[in-house]
């Protein structure tokens, strides 16, 4: 199989893009909907300066989201990345579960090891958009 020729764009890899992002998309359109939530968000997890970090989160969620949906080679590759940086980053962030325990720990680890599941999938679609033409 080869996944540089473009019929390898199927229907099926569409709609696992689709679905990748779709909390990213929603996520970002609500923080820029309802900016100060995301900036209090921000400073919940301790981040500062909190409205730069919204800013920053949102602006990464929404052009990650839509280089991954709508790029092809490279800039597919750099979008699904950049959403792979920011999901590794924000679960370490968000879920902790080393630091806790009883039920807490279990749905924190849970969730954690869920969103590096998702990084997974952002991986392959990062290596399945990847095309070395593109970079010359």
């Amino acid at each position: 199989m080869n996944t540089h020729d473009p019929s390898f764009s199927t229907p099926a890899l569409r709609a696992a893009r689709l679905l990748l992002a779709v909390a990213f998309v929603y996520s970002g359109v609500s923080k820029l909907l309802n900016f100060d939530a995301a900036i209090g968000e921000a400073a919940h997890f301790g981040l500062s300066p909190a409205p730069v970090f919204a800013a920053a989160v949102l602006i990464t969620q929404l052009a990650g989201s839509a280089l991954m949906l709508f790029g092809r080679g490279l800039w597919a590759a750099l979008g699904a990345l950049a959403l792979a940086g920011f999901t590794v980053v924000a679960t370490v962030i968000g879920h902790p579960f080393w630091a806790m325990s009883g039920m807490e720990q279990f749905h924190n680890r849970n969730s954690f090891l869920e969103h590096l599941g998702l990084v997974g999938g952002l991986g392959l679609v990062a290596a399945l958009s990847w095309d070395r033409r593109a970079t010359r």
